[in-house]
């Protein structure tokens, strides 16, 4: 009966994870659409929001590593597992880092850009999204994880295609004078396009593991 109890519990924390990473993703789009238009205090709240939703993300991964080792459940699929976790709790990290840099260097972006900036937080954000049924998928019916990542790849090729776009118009058409800026504008680019890559990585973690349970 125990085994049973604490595979269980390692679904439920598993589930409480996942929500939190899309939890995360959304807040992540939120926090950076009020920088952008001057929402400041509801900047401010989405920063300690989402600092507290990568501490939880923290927090059930650790206690579903725990019960993985202690209680030995699923030896042959621990460590994909173990790994997964860990590429899934980087797309939170990353997240709250990103958002925070906005608050630390607090960066010049020129209202010609906002929109362009929002929809590129928004694909991003839809990356981390759509990685997240796909790792419910797995552990419920894994069959269905290669038509649900598509989306993952699908977002992220549309995130970099949009950043390349933020990047020309940084460099070649918008009248900004100092290369200083420039860089700045091209380095936050850079960021928030890196969280579609972290849900790539996702991705393909997930690929692989799916192939191991289904051949």
């Amino acid at each position: 009966m125990k085994p049973f109890k604490h595979a269980n519990k390692s679904i439920e924390l598993i589930d409480n994870f996942l929500n939190t990473i899309d939890r995360g993703a959304i807040i992540f789009k939120e926090g950076v659409k009020n920088y952008l238009y001057g929402n400041r205090e509801n900047f401010v709240d989405n920063l300690k929001t989402l600092s507290a939703l990568e501490t939880d993300a923290d927090i059930y991964r650790r206690k579903v590593e725990n019960i993985l080792y202690t209680q030995s459940l699923m030896p042959q699929l621990r460590g994909d597992i173990m790994r997964l976790l860990e590429e899934l709790d980087n797309t939170i990290d990353l997240a709250k880092k990103n958002l925070f840099q906005f608050d630390v260097e607090v960066p010049k972006i020129p209202a010609e850009l906002n929109q362009d900036f929002v929809k590129l937080s928004e694909l991003s954000a839809a990356a981390i999204e759509s990685v997240v049924p796909a790792a419910r998928a797995y552990f419920r019916s894994p069959e269905l994880v290669k038509e649900k990542i598509h989306r993952v790849y699908l977002y992220e090729k549309e995130a970099d295609k949009l950043a390349d776009s933020i990047k020309r118009r940084v460099f070649q058409e918008l009248p900004i004078e100092k290369l200083s800026e420039k860089f700045h504008l091209r380095y936050f680019t850079l960021h928030i396009e890196n969280l579609s890559d972290a849900a790539e990585r996702v991705a393909d973690v997930l690929s692989i593991m799916a192939i191991k349970r289904t051949t």
